[in-house]
């Protein structure tokens, strides 16, 4: 097992730089099963592009590295912005770095420059442009909506004035007079 404090590391793949790792507390156990890397007082994780410009960070009060599945598991105050404007929030996250995508099971808040979603399942690739949330609530733009466009908005409407033939109706009830009935001493 290996402890380190106060991190500030740059990690690169295949000779190029992509990540910065800012912690309190660095702990690297090559004996639990599955060995991890822990991350108990926060991280903060920059990635970078080919020219080292800023593509995006992911803040989490606590994370785990599992080495053998290239898998990130992030917990309490997950926060991800990206170079496209697009800002992610929620209590967990899981970055499959075999799959290539982040993924989550909790209530989770996407917020982009057109249209804000929340839900409790959330999706995604890497790059977080092609997302999907599910068991959600938001709001968006109307052609934003699958097979939503102007030819379908006319026809609903020519649809909607055209008169439904009238459906027989039943005669109304007529009042009578109920007939006195006996009284059997």
């Amino acid at each position: 097992m290996m402890t380190s404090y106060g991190v500030n590391t740059l990690i690169s793949d295949s000779g190029v730089i992509k990540y910065k790792i800012v912690t309190e507390r660095w702990d690297v156990n090559t004996v639990k099963q599955p060995p991890r890397w822990t991350f108990e007082k926060g991280i903060f994780l920059e990635q970078f592009d080919e020219q080292f410009h800023v593509e995006g960070y992911i803040n989490a009060d606590t994370a785990w590295y599992y080495e053998q599945q290239k898998l990130w598991e992030l917990r309490g105050r997950v926060h991800i912005k990206n170079v496209n404007g697009l800002v992610f929030d929620s209590e967990e996250l899981f970055w499959d770095g075999i799959k290539h995508e982040f993924y989550s099971y909790k209530f989770s808040k996407v917020v982009t420059p057109e249209r804000t979603l929340q839900g409790t399942y959330f999706r995604s690739d890497e790059h977080m442009q092609h997302y999907e949330v599910t068991n959600s609530v938001g709001s968006f733009q109307s052609e934003d909506i699958e097979g939503d466009n102007n030819q379908q908005s006319s026809d609903t409407q020519n649809r909607d004035s055209v008169q439904q033939p009238k459906m027989p109706s039943r005669p109304a009830a007529t009042h009578k007079k109920a007939s006195p009935k006996p009284i059997i001493p």
